[in-house]
């Protein structure tokens, strides 16, 4: 619990540097690629759940209803 304890600070001071000094980035990074950065994300994202839902075969909340039928009784035997 020390070590993640130490890590946890570590990283929240990181950030606080980070706020106080800037980014290591440049200023106009977001402005050349956000865009960019967004659109990829979406396709990429699309692509991967295009995937998913055509390729994989799982089926998706189909209703059991008149697809389960309970077992006849069976009387117990004498």
């Amino acid at each position: 619990m020390y070590r993640f304890a130490k890590a946890a600070v570590n990283i929240t001071g990181q950030a606080a540097r980070q706020v106080r000094h800037g980014s290591t980035a440049p200023p106009d990074f977001h402005v050349k690629y956000g865009n960019g950065v967004m659109v990829g994300g979406m396709v990429f994202c699309t692509a991967v759940w295009a995937y998913v839902l055509t390729q994989t075969g799982i089926t998706w909340n189909m209703s059991p209803i008149g697809k389960v039928t309970p077992k006849p009784w069976r009387e117990p035997e004498e």
